[in-house]
């Protein structure tokens, strides 16, 4: 897979691909992730990227012309399943979108900042909107970190265990049951017995049963069909 992200903060996303799993991904060869300035596409002596809103009102608006210019030049030299542009009114990320996200060979994913970008990039050039939360960031840049590592994180090969991502929260819509490691007992607290009685389908069926608990408790908006 190749992901190309434009930004005008580049500096902002370069740590969260230099370590632990998503480094080791790029390692081997499995994802490549490309960062592209967006000052780098604009003719001006002073680099702008972006300028004041039509109409009035307060805060700045990306300019469509270097926007326009980086995703033409990638679309020249491949083609892309998405062009996905990080913003609070976008569809909400969830696991089912990361799994198909996941299955992609090349996507685009455009940084908003200041007020957002103007509407014709939108209009054109964008094929998916994803926000991370019901909130505002300074800029789409670390809504960008957290969509790759989610789908990063499903390509295979990337973890260690194949099976690991599909036993992880939301995959089946139920939140992941409980997990102990040794010492089975500690200042008293131990491990429920069942997971150390080598008796896997009543392992399973046990943490089938606090999985349904637990999303009943914590998250009861995904049993909403039950």
């Amino acid at each position: 897979m190749r992901i190309d992200i434009i930004t005008v903060v580049p500096d902002i996303l370069k740590s969260p691909f230099e370590a632990s799993i998503l480094q080791r991904a790029i390692k081997k060869g499995l994802v490549e992730i490309h960062l592209h300035n967006l000052r780098d596409y604009t003719t001006d002596n002073y680099k702008t990227v972006d300028d004041y809103q039509f109409g009035g009102g307060a805060g700045m608006v990306m300019m469509i012309e270097p926007i326009d210019k980086c995703i033409s030049e990638l679309k020249s030299e491949r083609e892309y399943q998405e062009v996905i542009y990080m913003t609070p009114d976008g569809e909400r990320l969830q696991q089912k979108m990361a799994n198909r996200l996941s299955l992609h060979e090349n996507i685009i994913i455009l940084c908003g900042h200041y007020k957002g970008v103007d509407q014709r990039v939108r209009d054109q050039f964008v094929t998916k909107e994803i926000s991370i939360g019901d909130y505002v960031l300074s800029g789409g840049e670390l809504g960008a970190a957290l969509l790759c590592d989610a789908v990063i994180r499903l390509i295979p090969g990337v973890l260690g265990n194949e099976t690991s991502a599909l036993t992880d929260s939301f995959q089946d819509d139920l939140l992941a049951p409980p997990v102990y490691t040794r010492p089975a007992e500690y200042k008293g607290w131990e491990v429920p017995k069942v997971l150390t009685s080598g008796n896997f389908p009543k392992i399973e069926a046990w943490r089938e049963e606090q999985a349904l608990e637990r999303t009943r408790k914590l998250r009861p908006d995904l049993l909403k069909d039950e």
